[in-house]
């Protein structure tokens, strides 16, 4: 009895083992929309750690009733010649309701229209900065859109003749029985944004462990290759009269100073003051989400726990930003990308 047993229990005692990487892949997302180029501060911030992978966001796409599919939030960001970056990979968000009452034939148009995009930017962008062979698509897809969305990625990988990716938030990781398994060549799986930032007023909706654990703690292994996205962004929530009123991306060490705190995430604003064109005033209250290096180290403990990983893995930071970026010294950042390795 008692060996019957320990072999029933064995299949849950390896789950638990760590899922180690071999080889970690260094990569950040870029999803600015309206910096030219990289800084110097990001550009050496890339050298220093030896990142040469980046994901662009190229464009978004929503639906408009009067012209159909539309483009916009389209990149102004050029690369040139860089040593620094030798993979490049275009990528596209596309709302949820782009897919909502889609007819193949309309699918069929934006996955020739997406694809004749792509290949114009990267060829008047991105001047032979990297070998590009691979788009991403970034959806966060339901049941009423699975089909179509699934049908558009199918298309896209026939006109394009290109590796095709897509993000893979945890709801679907989770339950790919009932949210199906999108038909791509890999998927980066997010770690983040797990909570309704509005609903979940008392957590930090961006990274909370507690979450990650139940979302990741499935017991299966996802019928994909899998990278790995984690948070190093942080944003403010700013409510006026109870009511809220705009979410601001701002360095929150400074942001601190005009604050006084009053419990977990929250402060009370002292002072008026301007932040990324929007006013802030005096008893405004925010909701500060934030994630700390060693916070950061858990959730990297986590996926290893529960995520089983291939040898060769990518990595990838969101965002490439150097004011959010400075939160972190180097060595954090790097120990992001390592952890995966120990």
């Amino acid at each position: 009895m008692k060996k019957m047993f320990l072999l029933a229990l064995l299949p849950a005692l390896l789950w638990s083992c760590s899922h180690k990487a071999e080889r970690v892949e260094r990569a950040f997302y870029f999803w600015k929309s309206n910096d030219y180029q990289l800084s110097d501060q990001e550009n050496k911030l890339m050298d220093t750690l030896q990142v040469k992978k980046i994901y662009v966001k190229f464009f978004e796409v929503e639906k408009n009733d009067l012209v159909g599919y539309v483009p916009i939030a389209k990149t102004d960001l050029h690369l040139y010649s860089n040593d620094n970056i030798t993979s490049l990979i275009p990528t596209v968000y596309i709302t949820n309701e782009v897919f909502k009452k889609a007819k193949p034939s309309d699918m069929d148009a934006l996955a020739d229209n997406v694809n004749f995009l792509i290949d114009k930017y990267t060829k008047d962008k991105f001047h032979n900065v990297a070998n590009v062979d691979e788009y991403q698509m970034d959806c966060d897809w339901t049941l009423s859109t699975k089909d179509s969305y699934f049908y558009f990625l199918k298309k896209l990988k026939q006109v394009s003749g290109k590796k095709i990716s897509c993000t893979l938030r945890l709801y679907p990781y989770k339950y790919p029985d009932k949210m199906g398994v999108p038909p791509v060549d890999k998927a980066m799986l997010m770690c983040y944004n797990l909570l309704n930032p509005l609903q979940e007023r008392e957590k930090n909706s961006i990274l909370d462990i507690n979450e990650l654990h139940a979302y990741l703690n499935s017991g299966k292994k996802y019928p994909l290759h899998l990278d790995v996205a984690l948070p190093v962004y942080s944003w403010m929530q700013v409510y006026q009269n109870d009511h809220f009123a705009q979410v601001v991306y701002t360095n929150t060490k400074d942001i601190k100073t005009i604050l006084t705190p009053n419990k977990p995430l929250w402060y009370t604003v002292k002072k008026d003051t301007v932040i990324n064109d929007f006013y802030i005033r005096s008893g405004d209250k925010v909701k500060i989400e934030e994630q700390t290096a060693e916070q950061l180290n858990k959730a990297v403990a986590i996926i290893k726990k529960y995520v089983p990983l291939d040898r060769d893995i990518t990595v990838s930071l969101f965002h490439l930003d150097q004011e959010q970026l400075s939160r972190y010294s180097h060595e954090e950042i790097a120990a992001f990308y390592t952890g995966f390795t120990k």
